[in-house]
Order: structure tokens, then sequence, then C-alpha cells
């Protein structure tokens, strides 16, 4: 017990300072982790030496952060993903496993016999991280685009493609048709208990403690456990267990205060997770290296075939199926827990485990400079796809100028972008002067957008809206009005600054409208040619100043009416 405490001191002092050196240099920090351990581990320094310890640790880790990645696994938002999100993930999960087995099989490494190394490496190449993606993503503040949506929702189907596999993963030595029954039937037995409970029994002990903090990050540690040894007990494994407890807890009424009451006790023990993995990689020979390259290569490679292909075939556009796929383009934690299970069992050998961990590495800081720079490599990566005959949305737009949804010239009235407040704008023309539609183009490259506008019948232009050449060939020199409706945070490759300079250079007469995020960026936005610049806070601001009134008055029951009443006569493209 002595040691295992004066390990794990060790294990979160060299956390911390290598962090801090991530931190600084801009680096994951489960690289930092992995890092650590690797010093103070028996292959480095050799600090920490026994292996009932890292073993303990590890095991301790594992446990919580299977525990936290089932309490963020939204089964509702899963029933209601969208088809292309189903297709999408499916074909990159079902393509990802063939082209892996495949792959690793002809490079040599085994596929049975009680050697699993192809099959581990195909799951934890098909797996990728939502650490990085998420951080990445939120940063740039793109969850909330068609690309963003579309990557978490794989993400999702991913870590339930990885809890069938941890399902099935004792019982691949004897892989027999009873066996994997057998086990599936005690996966639904630990489910089914784990959903009945927490249905029925678990919300009335949450409400008596609602208001105990200490209480309830004690009841949701107790949950975890019991589960954990239930399935235990089932012949399962306590990480599995752990994982069911967390999606149970998913659609819990109190799963949002468990897991900020969880999440600080979780990255400690997922510290200590990644730290421990770190001690178990040894100083890699030119072998593993090369195998790790190997690996690397092969799920970049892999994921863009997987990822774009059922996307453009489901007509989303080259932008929207490329960036899902650049965004996806590592390997996921997850996918050193599968590895870790697989080397406990005796199923791989610690060589390949040891080229995943650095293959992971390495992809973990490429793939977010490359996530960084994703809309540039994009654009780069169009003009190539399309002169080798891969069409984008766009493809027919010059020979079809008079259809509804044509090329040809713009109409008198043109939207630059479309993001909610330009939905709002469509809504409100609809609702107050709908001829006024017959007069307006719209220009973007949100695939979704693309599709509904022209079932609607409104004129709209595929195209990305930064790009001056797309601006000069929708005819935006012919424009009287331009709007400029989308914030400065979600404009891809340039601002409304930049913009309005571009378009004023194409069309000096035209009245444009445009939009600011800072008040500091009106002079600006009005000095490159603006002849009204928007600030949607001032409109929130005094909507939220006449709720107050409302309030005082007593009259917040007849403002919300009035507002369910303009809510139910909207017919938005986005929601």
């Amino acid at each position: 017990m002595h040691d295992l405490i004066r390990d794990i001191t060790l294990c979160i002092l060299f956390a911390w300072g290598v962090g801090l050196a991530a931190h600084f240099f801009k680096q994951p920090l489960i690289l930092a982790y992995l890092i650590a351990g690797f010093v103070i581990g028996p292959f480095g320094i050799g600090w920490v030496k026994s292996e009932e310890s890292i073993s303990t640790i590890s095991e301790l880790g594992l446990i919580f952060m299977l525990f936290m990645i089932g309490l963020e696994i939204d089964l509702k938002k899963i029933v209601r993903a969208g088809r292309v999100i189903l297709f999408a993930a499916g074909g990159q999960l079902i393509g990802g496993c063939l082209l892996g087995a495949l792959f690793f099989m002809a490079i040599g490494l085994p596929l049975g016999g009680g050697h699993f190394d192809a099959l581990y490496l195909c799951v934890a190449c098909a797996l990728s991280s939502t650490v990085v993606i998420v951080k990445v993503l939120y940063e740039k503040r793109e969850l909330d685009t068609l690309p963003g949506r579309i990557t978490l929702g794989i993400l999702v189907l991913q870590d339930i493609f990885a809890i069938l596999f941890l399902a099935v993963q004792p019982s691949l030595a004897d892989l027999q048709v009873g066996v994997i029954l057998l086990s599936i039937g005690r996966v639904g037995v630990l489910v089914a208990t784990a959903l009945v409970l927490s249905r029925y029994v678990l919300p009335h002990l949450f409400h008596q403690i609602a208001r105990r903090p200490e209480l309830v990050l004690l009841g949701a540690l107790a949950w975890c456990f019991l589960i954990g040894e239930i399935a235990e007990r089932l012949h399962l494994s306590r990480e599995m267990g752990s994982l069911v407890a967390g999606v149970s807890l998913s659609t819990f009424p109190y799963a949002l205060d468990v897991t900020a009451k969880v999440t600080t006790l979780r990255d400690f023990f997922i510290t200590l997770f990644f730290v421990a993995l770190g001690m178990t990689i040894p100083i890699p020979n030119l072998s593993v290296i090369g195998l790790a390259l190997i690996i690397a290569a092969f799920t970049v490679v892999s994921r863009v075939i997987t990822t774009f292909t059922p996307l453009y075939l489901m007509k989303q556009g080259l932008r929207a199926s490329l960036l899902p796929a650049l965004n996806l383009a590592q390997i996921s934690e997850f996918s050193l827990v599968v590895i870790q299970t697989g080397i406990a069992a005796g199923h791989i050998r610690t060589q390949t485990s040891s080229a995943v961990s650095f293959a992971f590495v390495l992809l973990a800081v490429l793939s977010t400079f490359a996530m960084v720079r994703s809309d540039r490599i994009t654009r780069l990566l169009i003009g190539p796809l399309k002169r080798i005959g891969i069409r984008d949305l766009d493809h027919g737009q010059a020979q079809d100028a008079d259809a509804a949804v044509g090329h040809g010239d713009a109409r008198r009235i043109v939207i630059l972008g479309f993001f909610r407040a330009a939905s709002a704008l469509l809504s409100e023309i609809e609702r107050q002067n709908a001829s006024l539609l017959e007069q307006i183009s719209v220009v973007d490259f949100n695939p979704n957008v693309f599709k509904v506008l022209a079932e609607r019948g409104q004129h709209v232009i595929y195209g990305d809206i930064s790009n001056v050449d797309t601006l000069v060939h929708a005819g935006v020199g012919h424009a009287e009005i331009i709007i400029l409706s989308v914030p400065d945070s979600l404009l891809k490759g340039a601002n409304n600054e930049k913009l309005v300079r571009h378009v004023r250079s194409i069309n000096p007469t035209a009245k444009i409208i445009s939009t600011a995020d800072l008040l500091a960026d009106v002079p600006d936005i009005y000095a490159a040619g603006a002849d009204y610049v928007t600030v949607t806070r001032l409109s929130d601001a005094h909507e939220l100043y006449e709720a107050i009134n409302a309030a005082d008055q007593g009259l917040l029951k007849d403002k919300r009416a009035e507002m369910d009443a303009q809510l139910a006569e909207r017919r938005e493209v986005l929601a």
C-alpha cells in the first residue's frame, strides 16, 4: 500500500509537470500523460517498477474513463440521429474494419489461432479521438456546424461499436455462435438490470439527496462500482460494467448534475490511466516505429476513404464530405482501452500495443494541426478533385441558369452566407411580403440549406462566399442589395470586413448590409464599403429589456403568448 501511494504521487507530479509543458506548446494533454508515464516507468528512469501498482492504477483510471464516456453517450440523440449520420457512421465503421482486417492480414499480422493482432488493430483504427476532436471543434466554434454535427454523430456511434466489441472480446479465443450469443445475453442482462434500476429506483433516491452534493457524488460512484461488480459476476468485466453504468445514467434527470460533480474525479483517474499506459510502453525499436508509421498512415487514408465516400454519395457536397473525414483522422483514446483489454486477455503482442500507442501520439499531434487548418486544406483539395471528375453540388448550375435553382446571375437581392439570421429573415419575408422571395438569391455551401431552399423553389447558388470567383460567377456584380448576416465567428476563410471589400470591388453601386460581432468592428466595416451595419446584440438587448418590463408589469405570460404565436407562424430552414 505504501508503494502504491508513492507511485500515485509520482504519477500525479510528473503528469502535472509534463502537462504544463504540453499546455505551453499547445499539445494534447493525453500526450503529456503518456510521456510522463514512460519517463517514470520501468522502461524510463524506473522510479515506478511495481507491476501490481501499474495494473491497479490503470484499472481504476479505465473504470472511471469508461464511466464518463458512458455518461456522455446520449441515447436520445442517437435515436434522433439523421439518416446522413447513421449511414456515414455505418459506412465508416464497416468499411474501416473490412479494410483494416484485409490490410493488416496482408502485412503479416495474425487473425486467429489465439492471436488477434489484425482484428484489434482494425477495430482500434476505426475509432477516432473524442478528446482531440471536441476540443478543437469547440475552440473553432464548429460544434454546431453541419460538418461538426456529422463528426460528433459518428463519434457517438463509434463508442457504441466499441461497447459491442468489448462485449464479444472475452470470447474471441473460442468464437462460436453459442459463445457469442451467451456473451450478448450476459450483456443484455447487465444492460436491462442497469436500465431498470436507473429508471425506477435511482430517480427516487437521487431526488432525496439532490441538495447534498457530496451524496450525489458518492451515489454516482456507488452506482459505477455496483454495476461493475455485477458485470464481474456475469463473467464480463468491471470496465464493461462501468461503461454500462454511465450509459444507463445518460438519460437520467440528474445526469448533468452527476457529470459535473464526477468530472474532477474523472480527470484525476483518467490522468492515472494514461500515465500507467505510458509506463507499459517500451523503448521502441525500428520494427515498432515502422509498424506505428504504417498504422498511422493506414488510419488517415482509410478514414478519408470510408468517411468521405458515404457522405459524398449522400449528396453532402465535397466540403461537407471532406471536413468530417479530416476531423476524424486520428486514433481514439478508446482504441487504447481496446488494445489494453487485448493485452490483458493475451490476444495481442506487446509490440503491437506499443505501435498503436506511438501511432496515437503521432496522429494526436498531426491531426490537431490539420483540424485547425481544415478549411484551408479542404479548399486545396476541392480543386484537384473537381479536375479528376468528382463533381460538387454546383455541377450543372452553369448550364441551368434559368432554372429556379441555377447558377446564372443572382437576383436583385443577394444573401451571402446562410445561417440562423438569414433563415429568420426569409421566414419574416415569407410572412410579411411573400412576393419579395422571387427577387432574392442565396449563396451558401451548406448542402442541407441548398437542398431545402431548392425544394421550396427559392433561388439558391451553391458556393463558397469567401472565394471571389464564386461571387463573380454568381452574378453578385448585378445585384442591388447585398446582405451579409453570418457573424465573423462562423465565417470560414474571411470576415465581414473582407467580404464587404470583395463585394464592393465587384459591385460599386449595390447597397451592402453587413453585420458586426464587436462594436469596435463597425467603423472598419463602414470603411470597407458597407452602407449599413447591424449589431444583433442591440436588438437582443432591446428584447430582453422589454421582457423585464413585462415581468415587472405582470404581463410576461402575455408576452410569451405573443412570442409563441410568432413561432407557430414561422417556417424556417434552420430551426
